[in-house]
């Protein structure tokens, strides 16, 4: 299992709070329906929010769409951490619950919080995580060169829209969109990809 604990960054020095707090539910709703996980995504405290995923691939693209939905009006960070966790009462909202997977992933979202770090979005706790880190410092890195039009059509490509319909949806050409994609959301898109099918690999695997 995958847990992941999200948080606003910056949130504090926005001016509208309720809204940017609207915003993010409505975010964890539209990337719950997206992505299904074993714990849905659900706000916690103040700007935080969780949710568990079977796979890396499944928790690596929820941390991204909600990225993506909320940017520019504020960005997000997202730890993850894979191990097992004990769930002490589902009554709860959120669940009341406790173990390795969730130290891991809160390890990772403190290790962004120096400022050396600070354009690290997304990043994976524990032992082990090297390679997969080094991506996601791509990935961010990538996403942080992205317009805000660009933001949008990465969004849309994740949730699996073709070229023709995002030019579409945004009133330009084809050819605009193309260009845009080749500017790093087609990296992007099929870094994500990948993560998802080797997920679903090491679990065809297990089983």
């Amino acid at each position: 299992m995958f847990a992941l604990i999200g948080d606003l960054v910056g949130s504090r020095q926005v001016q509208d709070r309720t809204a940017v707090q609207d915003r993010m539910v409505g975010a964890l709703r539209e990337v719950a329906e997206a992505v299904p996980g074993l714990q849905r995504l659900e706000p916690t405290v103040g700007d935080e929010f969780q949710g568990a995923f079977a796979t890396l691939g499944g928790a690596t693209r929820a941390a991204l769409l909600m990225r993506l939905a909320l940017l520019p009006a504020v960005d997000v960070r997202c730890g993850l951490g894979q191990e097992s966790t004990e769930v002490y009462d589902d009554s709860r909202r959120p669940l009341l619950q406790d173990g390795p997977a969730w130290w891991a992933a809160r390890e990772a979202v403190d290790s962004m919080a120096p400022a050396r770090r600070s354009s690290v979005r997304t990043w994976v706790g524990g032992p082990g995580a090297e390679t997969v880190n080094a991506l996601l410092l791509c990935r961010d890195a990538l996403v942080d060169r992205l317009s805000e039009r660009g933001c949008r059509m990465l969004r849309l490509a994740l949730l699996g829209e073709t070229q023709r319909r995002i030019a579409e949806a945004e009133g330009i050409s084809k050819s605009a969109v193309s260009q845009q994609f080749a500017r790093g959301i087609t990296a992007v898109r099929d870094a994500q990809d990948l993560l998802d099918r080797a997920g679903t690999a090491e679990r065809t695997e297990d089983a």
